[in-house]
């Protein structure tokens, strides 16, 4: 059971964190640009970072809520894959709850899965900071509590080295199969914490381990667990990313673990899983570490795809302008999108993602984002439109594990538009979890900051809710919205 509530002071739960700052997407016209590329985007560490703020009687910094990860962090029925393809896509133009003026595009992906007896073999490297930043008991203490979950869901051929690192990097436990699951078990209720933070040196070793036991198409993946507070040796945000890409091109895939508050540098982890072909997850308590390493394992440990990156082409006779909720760090350039050279995001076994765009349609009466007429320019109407019935056309590029070129897929998106009490449960519901999200950011298209109608939208799109994650969601913006209030009462005062 979760408890909620101010039981930690308010001044002892951000401390000395750090999160890479967001910039607000911008709305484009689609006369000037068509096309919206960015990479995908599976990680869910933002939500369970942002309940831990909120849990403890505060609204999160603006910038630890990343809408994309709110917004996946939840399970949806979306449609599976068929034939050979890796993923289906389901699209749906709807109304706008925070924005009469707008619509809304909603998008869902779903990948393809694979039974866990049919997965490849995996060679992971633990690699566990044990410095002494990680004493309190939400970090390492709940790190090997929670690496027991995951190694429980590991068949007896798969294989575990662990890898530690405090002044400096020191291997727990060489390459050992999980049929020996004692000795692992042994060398993880060994370890405590003290002692600095030389975490690029950790990195080091643990993907050389990896490197040395690399299983050809298996899964040879790191997975790092620490709050990122790295104080010795390299320790920036520049150095870390060239290193993390240098990384990447070894095969070794990874996971980044997040732990802890007070020091917990989020930054530091964005970097490290955008840039070395990896995930990213923050566990706050045993609940979440079940869910990321034991119910999520496939999505979190295997790799169905890499680089993958998505771009819609929007119909100007449909559309006047677009912006996509969240990504914005995950945003790519146009040329980008048939450039293998350039990183896109991992997709997992059975993975989910959702974009959701707000979108001003062509001869609306919207008075929103309306400027002069351009005086120079001249708008080209395409006469006996064949795409008239198109909204936008959706592409997507990913390569193969252990591929260096991409493949391509492509589908149209249907013009046809349903009202919101109209679409289904998970369209609702995501739309619901990206208007908290643009709430607790205060973003600007919000027509009122007041949480009523989002908390009615979620209830109302709960359904089927076996693992009362949604139920928790409302809950969480109930009490968001008590502290907004107080919030705004304080600054009146």
């Amino acid at each position: 059971m979760r408890v909620s509530g101010n039981l930690i002071p308010q001044s002892d739960i951000q401390g000395d964190e750090s999160y890479t700052k967001i910039v607000e997407n911008k709305f484009a016209n689609v006369a000037e640009e068509a096309l919206s590329t960015f990479a995908l985007d599976v990680d869910r560490a933002a939500y369970s970072n942002v309940r831990r703020f909120i849990n403890g009687g505060q609204l999160p910094p603006t910038d630890a809520v990343r809408i994309e990860e709110m917004v996946n962090y939840f399970a949806y029925d979306y449609p599976t894959p068929k034939n050979d393809d890796i993923l289906a896509v389901q699209t749906q133009l709807t109304d706008c709850p925070w924005n009469s003026q707008l619509k809304l595009l909603h998008i869902g992906v779903q990948s393809k899965k694979i039974d866990l007896k049919d997965l490849p073999l995996s060679n992971l490297v633990f690699l566990i900071d044990v410095s002494g930043s990680m004493q309190d008991p939400n970090k390492l203490p709940l790190v090997i509590s929670s690496l027991k979950i995951l190694l429980n869901q590991l068949r007896p051929d798969d294989k575990v080295a662990i890898v530690t690192y405090a002044g400096r990097a020191a291997v727990a436990l060489p390459s050992t199969k999980a049929s020996d699951k004692q000795k692992i078990l042994d060398a993880l209720d060994g370890l405590t914490a003290g002692g600095s933070t030389a975490g690029a040196q950790g990195i080091i070793s643990a993907y050389s381990i990896a490197i040395e036991n690399y299983i050809p198409k298996g899964n040879n993946r790191v997975v790092l667990a620490t709050d990122g507070d790295f104080n010795v040796g390299l320790s920036d945000n520049a150095g870390l990313e060239k290193l993390i890409e240098e990384k990447k091109n070894t095969g070794v895939f990874l996971s980044v673990l997040g732990y802890g508050m007070g020091n917990y540098k989020d930054d530091k982890m964005q970097i490290l899983a955008d840039k070395g072909n990896g995930n990213h997850a923050y566990i706050d308590d045993m609940q979440e570490a079940v869910k990321v390493l034991g119910s999520e394992f496939g999505g979190t440990m295997y790799t169905l795809a890499k680089d993958v990156k998505f771009q819609i082409e929007f119909n100007p006779d449909k559309v006047e302008y677009y912006r996509l909720l969240g990504y914005e760090n995950r945003m790519l350039a146009k040329e980008a999108f048939n450039d293998d050279t350039k990183d896109g995001g991992e997709l997992g076994m059975g993975h989910q993602m959702t974009a959701i765009y707000e979108i001003v349609l062509s001869g609306s009466d919207s008075e929103f984002m309306q400027v002069d007429p351009l005086k120079y320019q001249v708008k080209k109407k395409v006469k006996n439109n064949v795409y008239h019935d198109e909204l936008a056309t959706i592409k997507f590029r990913y390569k193969d594990p252990e591929s260096a070129k991409s493949k391509k897929w492509e589908q149209t998106i249907s013009d046809q538009s349903q009202t919101l009490d109209k679409a289904n449960e998970d369209v609702r519901f995501s739309i619901a979890v990206a208007y908290g999200g643009m709430l607790l950011r205060g973003m600007s298209t919000l027509e009122t900051s007041s949480y009523d109608k989002m908390i009615d939208l979620a209830q109302s799109a709960k359904g089927k809710d076996d693992d009362g994650y949604k139920a928790e969601f409302v809950r969480m913006m109930k009490a968001a919205s008590g502290l907004h209030v107080s919030e705004l009462s304080a600054i009146t005062d």
